[in-house]
C-alpha cells in the first residue's frame, strides 16, 4: 500500500487535537465544519451569482459560477459532501470554482435541506428538483445545453441517484461525477475498517451522518436505491467519472459502484488516488498531491463533457 502523503499526515494531525463532529449537536457541528473552509484561497471565475429556485417546499438557494471561457458550455448541477447533516454553498465553494475553471462548465450548486431536521427524503427531493430545474432551464443560465451533475461524498450520492432518476424518466444527462460517494447504506467493506479510524472521517462520524439523514429506527429502507444507488437500475446511465481515496473508509463501496456501472455498460473512467484522504477534493491548499488529484479529476470530467 502507498504511504499517505505526507502533507496530509499533517493535516490529520491538527484534525486530532479537535473533538469529533458527532459529539456536538447539528448546528454546532456545522459550525465547526464551515471554520474549515474558512480563509481558503478561492480560484478565480467569471462570474459568481446568488440566486433562488423553486423547491419541493419552498425555494433554494444556489450558486451559478461561470469560467472565462465564452458560452455556452455545459452545465454542472453540484451537490456538496457533509454526510446529509454538514456543509453548506460557503463549505465546497472552492470545489465549485475548480469544477467551473478546469472543466470550462457553468456551476450551479445547490443549497439542499439537511438532516436532522429535514431527514431522508428532503436531500434526495430537493437535489432532483434542482437538476430538473437546470434542465428545463440550461440556456436561460449560459449552458449549451449539456446538463451533468457532480458531488463528493453525500453529493456524489445524491448524484449517482439524480443520474438514476433522469434516465428512469428518458432525460439527457451528459455525465456524472462522484467523487469518493456514499453508494451503499446496506452493508460494510473491508476499507470501513482499514480506514475507518485516524484519517479524517471516522466511523462514529458516518454512522452518525447516517442515522440523522435514514433515521435511528427504520424511517427508511437503506436498500432503497434513493439511499443505496448501487441497489438502482444502471443501465443506460450517463458516462461516469468515480474517484476514490487510499485511506478513505468509503474506498471500497466507490470501487463496488464504479465496477457495476461498468458492468452494466456505463462509460466510466475510475480513478483511484493513492496517499489520499476523505475530503481530499477540499485540500488542495494543503498538500500538493490533493491539489494534482484535483486538477486530474476535473481534467477527466471535461474530456467526459466536452468530449
Amino acid at each position: 500500500m502507498p504511504p499517505l502523503d505526507s502533507q496530509i499526515a499533517d493535516l490529520l494531525t491538527l484534525f486530532a487535537k479537535g473533538e469529533p463532529l458527532e459529539s456536538y449537536d447539528p448546528p454546532t457541528a456545522r459550525a465547526l465544519f464551515h471554520a474549515l473552509s474558512e480563509g481558503v484561497p478561492l480560484p478565480p471565475v467569471a462570474s459568481v451569482e446568488s440566486s433562488v429556485i423553486p423547491g419541493p417546499a419552498g425555494d433554494l438557494d444556489v450558486r451559478i459560477y461561470r469560467p472565462t471561457t465564452e458560452g455556452p458550455l455545459p452545465t454542472i448541477v453540484m451537490f456538496h459532501g457533509g454526510g446529509w447533516v454538514v456543509g453548506d454553498l460557503d463549505t465546497h465553494e472552492d470545489q465549485a470554482r475548480n469544477l467551473a475553471s478546469i472543466c470550462d462548465a457553468v456551476v450551479v450548486s445547490v443549497d439542499y435541506r439537511l438532516a436532522p431536521e429535514h431527514p431522508f427524503p428532503a436531500a434526495y427531493d430537493d437535489a432532483l428538483a434542482a437538476a430538473r430545474w437546470v434542465s428545463d432551464n440550461v440556456t436561460t443560465l449560459g449552458g449549451d445545453g449539456r446538463v451533468a451533475v457532480a458531488g463528493d461524498s453525500a453529493g456524489g450520492n445524491l448524484s449517482a441517484v439524480v443520474a438514476q432518476v433522469f434516465q428512469a424518466e428518458g432525460r439527457e444527462l451528459a455525465g456524472q461525477l462522484l467523487i469518493y460517494p456514499a453508494t451503499d447504506m446496506t452493508s460494510g467493506y473491508p476499507s470501513y475498517a482499514e480506514n475507518g479510524h485516524g484519517y479524517f472521517l471516522e466511523l462514529p462520524t458516518m454512522k452518525w451522518f447516517s442515522d440523522n439523514y435514514v433515521g435511528r429506527v427504520g424511517r427508511a429502507d437503506r436498500a432503497d436505491p434513493r439511499i443505496s444507488p448501487i441497489k438502482g437500475n444502471l443501465e443506460g446511465l450517463a458516462p461516469a467519472v468515480v474517484v476514490t481515496a487510499e485511506f478513505d473508509p468509503l474506498r471500497d463501496e466507490g470501487i463496488a459502484y464504479a465496477k457495476a456501472l461498468e458492468s452494466s455498460g456505463v462509460p466510466t473512467t475510475y480513478m483511484h488516488c493513492d496517499g489520499l484522504i476523505h475530503g481530499f477534493f477540499a485540500m488542495g491548499q494543503h498538500s500538493q498531491t490533493a491539489q494534482l488529484a484535483i486538477e486530474e479529476t476535473c481534467a477527466l470530467f471535461r474530456a467526459v463533457l466536452h468530449g
